[in-house]
């Protein structure tokens, strides 16, 4: 088994290397359309280490991670927009479309928090974006909202790293398992809370337009069908 020691000496010795900085752009900016990739991890992992070890530095953590954040989202929204929701196999996957649907109700419904709180949950933030521009979505709307989004949700993923690191202070290996522990439960706890509002939200909607059976057997069929925006330039 490999000593801590040596394990936290190869942390430092990875993150103060000025290519995590680039690493954790390009990382946030590919899982704003690949969820696979875990860039909440590689955020709270890297401030959570920057604690023990002093590098790298938190305030470009933040920048970068926002600027990736930032790009990515408005590069989902541009897809959403170009091919809309069904030109890929990936587009078409239960759990997606699904994700989809959700998105399309919750955009209808509250479009600026419900773009804002979708940052936070991995697939949730790709549905919400396609499904943006796809709907014809302003931009000039979607802008401001992504930047506020992506900066808030840097801060929020630096925080939980910066919190592990103190609560395990110099052991940097421990502290980048909590904080990454504590981000992916978080991501989950939201995640929970927007799928449970929007059920009751829908509940709502059926109760007042009676309407329940042909938007389920529609949204069944067809999958989800974005509210179109008149003036989305």
């Amino acid at each position: 088994m490999i000593p801590i020691d040596l394990l936290n000496a190869f942390i430092a010795g990875v993150v103060s290397s000025p290519w995590v900085l680039v690493l954790i752009a390009v990382v946030v900016f590919i899982d704003a359309f690949f969820p696979p990739v875990p860039s909440e991890s590689i955020v709270i992992a890297a401030a959570a280490a920057a604690v023990s070890v002093g590098e790298p530095n938190i305030v470009l953590v933040v920048a970068c991670a926002a600027i990736g954040a930032i790009a990515g989202d408005n590069l989902t929204f541009w897809i959403g927009r170009a091919v809309g929701l069904e030109r890929f196999a990936w587009m078409r996957r239960p759990r997606m479309r699904r994700a989809l649907r959700s998105a399309s109700n919750g955009i209808a419904r509250r479009p600026a928090p419900f773009l804002m709180t979708a940052r936070y949950v991995p697939v949730g933030r790709v549905a919400v974006n396609l499904v943006a521009g796809a709907s014809g979505f302003p931009r000039r709307r979607f802008l401001p909202l992504s930047i506020i989004a992506g900066v808030t949700w840097a801060v929020y993923s630096v925080a939980i790293g910066l919190l592990a690191g103190h609560l395990l202070h110099g052991n940097a290996l421990l502290g980048m398992l909590v904080g990454v522990a504590g981000g992916i439960a978080s991501g989950v706890i939201v995640d929970l809370v927007m799928r449970l509002s929007s059920r009751l939200h829908a509940r709502r909607g059926m109760r007042r337009t009676g309407t329940a059976d042909s938007v389920a057997e529609v949204e069944a069929t067809t999958g989800p069908q974005p509210t179109e925006y008149v003036g989305a330039e």
